[in-house]
């Protein structure tokens, strides 16, 4: 069974469970919609699982095989240890120059061949369709390459119904999310003010980067106790399924 939290009052995020604040939740994510002219959908969590076929971990030892093979012969334990293929990006632009551009491109071309295993999230596509038909824009904003998200979107044909794809297009991994970057990019390519646009996303970063830039975010737990940890970053609301944000969609329209 889907779930929705609202925030009231920005202290907290609270769970809605009886019947009769169960309207409650679905009136403020609907009102939430209904004031929003551009939905933005971060990438690996809310449209997929980038790294289901290709596994996160093994993309991170191939990233450090890179370094190795620059000239780098130890690297910290932390770095070392990663499972996550962003961390050791971070830490190859504490490396120098070319060590970044060296890791940054193996990155791009590792996320372009995950995408083609991917695993869409579901009701994913559904939503994309469904708010597209409504007559308002979409617009992807992600940390992974727009080469990825490009890719992924012909791959399913749905990018004809995606505005604009906002991705990793420089090395420098500063301007990532939880930079406010991306989303501000995306408003100037949508051409909206962030009140008026809406960001799903499945972490802190993107919940931070969106009320960074003053756009309203739906956080969306996709793992067992990842609300709690969204909660401290004060999203509009959370839901445990795409599901719940394309009903209160249809609910709306």
């Amino acid at each position: 069974m889907v779930r929705l939290y609202v925030e009231h009052g920005c202290f907290g995020v609270q769970p809605v469970n009886a019947a009769d604040r169960k309207l409650e939740g679905a009136d403020v994510l609907r009102s939430l919609l209904s004031d929003t002219e551009v939905l933005f959908l971060d990438f690996d969590g809310p449209v997929c699982s980038v790294f289901a076929g290709f596994p996160a971990p093994v993309v991170a030892g191939q990233l450090r095989e890179v370094l190795h093979e620059s000239g780098l012969s130890s690297l910290p334990a932390e770095v070392q240890g990663a499972s996550d293929p962003f961390d050791v990006l971070r830490y190859a632009a504490t490396c120098g120059p070319d060590q970044l551009r060296y890791v940054e491109a193996a990155l791009r071309a590792h996320e372009v061949e995950a995408v083609m295993s991917a695993a869409p999230t579901p009701y994913s596509r559904e939503l994309i369709l469904e708010w597209t038909n409504s007559g308002r824009d979409l617009a992807i904003v992600s940390n992974n390459s727009k080469a990825a998200v490009e890719t992924y979107l012909d791959l399913q044909g749905i990018r004809s119904y995606v505005r604009v794809a906002v991705g990793r297009t420089e090395a420098d991994p500063s301007l990532l999310k939880p930079h406010p970057h991306l989303v501000e990019v995306a408003c100037e390519l949508t051409n909206v003010t962030p009140d008026r646009c809406t960001l799903v996303g499945d972490s802190v970063a993107d919940i931070e980067a969106s009320r960074a830039v003053g756009v309203p975010a739906i956080a969306f737990a996709n793992k067992p106790g990842k609300a709690n940890q969204l909660r401290e970053a004060r999203p509009a609301a959370i839901v445990d399924s795409i599901a719940v944000i394309l009903e209160a969609l249809k609910n709306d329209c």
